[in-house]
């Protein structure tokens, strides 16, 4: 047998393993339910015309017990995570969820603790709640901050509709926001959602803003300029204060989006660098769950000037020493949350933060840009690196070398799945063709820096004596390189009875 046919049976095997509908057989059940003790009840007409006419149940596989444990427990090994290695997703901070934070949030005082149940038995959760608005206060060098936002997109926005109930009880909301050609994506959607035009802003030859280009572009319609910083390249806005004046001299204000934030805990505080409003990504920044591993959440600290504008309600300190919810907030911009923010992601942020302490975040901060820096210094030559400017928690290279042999920065990537790395962040930021765009993170030891470093420079190799070896990556994966067209435009979204499954 080939190795061909050898891949062809194998990847038929894999996929059967995966497909539990494939094992179905009639009568077979996972479970056996007691008899029962109430009268039966005609569903049907109960429901009436709600009742689903068509018969689903038998749609869906019938499984033991064994099979569905088998089947769940196997595909849960196929899976990548942050506690299998190392994630260098740029621009995600995909650091490791420290597990002390996984204890303290799962308290029965605080995993139980329901959102409607009394002020007086709450006190713990708002306890929390301030503790933690007060530490993030002082991180960021603000003056308030809400904890509701869910997600760090959803803090952009309450923060710049914070910017326009602002502007707008000073007469005018103006009309656009100005953002940064190396800003993150959802910049300019937030900016559009918050009813603003987008007016792009170019950076200079050091991937920096243009101080001369800001001055010429702040007029009486801008509202606000979205800064990342550091940017999506890593590089720190050295000229934060000019940038804050210039906008501030036109009344506009300085929204930072503080999704880099892993990169500056600890050693500065934006607040005294003349940001008006920013969010913090506390998955980022705080080592909470991200992604698939929990709900996310974006708090927004800003000025005093901001403060009466801040989503309701918020937790005050009452003349009896007890604390509750203020709803009597006339200027607020309403809740953008339910209840008060993602809890139990303020419960581990809190958690994370006090087993740190100040001089441990610092390190963390440290850490990170140490790790950053190494990877750089280890892999340019091998790869392009565009900027040559300081670059802090993450560094981007292009695929410029490599593409001399068509290679480029999605085939380094999928071959780097070959070597039992997640991939890096592929094409971004936009404005490094090719980016490949790489952030270690704290949590990762020089050791497993080290070999993360040893597959690039292998796979830079591969790409310059046998491209078609990095060309047809990954090769140990149970499926092969995808049609990622098709799969775009014609997404299988669930199974069908129908639907074949025979490898190609």
């Amino acid at each position: 047998m080939s190795d061909r046919d050898i891949k062809k049976a194998t990847t038929q095997v894999n996929q059967n393993e995966g497909l539990i509908m494939e094992k179905s057989s009639p009568g077979k059940k996972g479970y056996k339910l007691p008899p029962l003790d109430v009268p039966a009840v005609n569903i049907s007409k109960m429901l009436g015309d709600l009742e689903r006419r068509d018969d689903i149940a038998a749609e869906l596989p019938e499984v033991s017990e064994i099979e569905i444990i088998r089947h769940f427990t196997r595909i849960s090994t196929w899976n990548y995570a942050v506690d299998y290695g190392m994630y260098p997703l740029g621009s995600c901070t995909m650091k490791y969820n420290a597990r002390i934070n996984e204890v303290v949030a799962r308290l029965d005082g605080l995993a139980g603790a329901h959102p409607y149940q009394p002020e007086k038995l709450s006190q713990g959760a708002m306890k929390i709640l301030q503790l933690l608005s007060e530490c993030l206060i002082e991180i960021t060098g603000m003056d308030a901050i809400t904890l509701q936002p869910a997600a760090g997109a959803h803090g952009e926005l309450t923060g710049v509709l914070l910017v326009r109930a602002y502007l707008e009880s000073q007469g005018n909301p103006r009309k656009k926001i100005l953002i940064p050609d190396s800003a993150h994506g959802t910049n300019p959607a937030t900016a559009a959602i918050a009813g603003y035009a987008v007016e792009n802003l170019k950076s200079n030859q050091k991937g920096m803003i243009d101080l001369n280009a800001l001055e010429k572009q702040v007029t009486e319609d801008i509202a606000a300029l979205m800064l990342t910083n550091p940017s999506t390249i890593g590089v720190y806005e050295s000229d934060i204060h000019h940038i804050a004046g210039i906008l501030h001299r036109k009344g506009a204000l300085l929204y930072m989006d503080g999704a880099n934030m892993n990169a500056l805990c600890g050693k500065t505080q934006p607040g005294k660098n003349g940001v008006d409003v920013m969010h913090l990504n506390l998955h980022k920044t705080f080592s909470t769950p991200h992604g698939g591993g929990g709900p996310g959440s974006g708090p927004v600290a800003c000025k005093k000037i901001l403060e009466p504008f801040l989503p309701t309600p918020v937790v005050i300190e009452k003349s009896d020493g007890t604390l509750g919810f203020d709803y009597n907030r006339p200027k607020s911009i309403g809740r953008v949350r339910a209840f008060y923010g993602n809890f139990g992601m303020h419960v581990r942020a809190l958690a994370y933060i006090l087993a740190n302490g100040p001089d441990g975040l610092r390190q963390t901060t440290e850490d990170a840009v140490l790790n950053a820096n190494y990877i750089r210094k280890k892999l340019e030559g091998i790869y392009e690196l565009p900027y040559k400017t300081q670059t802090l928690h993450e560094v981007v290279f292009n695929d410029r070398i490599q593409q001399r042999k068509g290679v480029k920065t999605g085939d380094i990537a999928k071959r780097l799945i070959d070597y039992g790395f997640h991939s890096y962040t592929v094409s971004f930021p936009l404005i490094v063709p090719g980016a490949l765009m790489i952030e270690p993170t704290e949590s990762e030891s020089k050791e497993e820096l080290d070999l993360f470093i040893d597959a690039m420079k292998a796979i830079a190799k591969e790409a310059e004596d046998e491209p078609d070896t990095v060309l047809n990556a990954p090769h140990t994966t149970r499926i092969s390189r995808l049609d990622e067209v098709r799969a775009a435009r014609q997404p299988i979204l669930r199974w069908k009875k129908q639907a074949k499954y025979a490898a190609e």
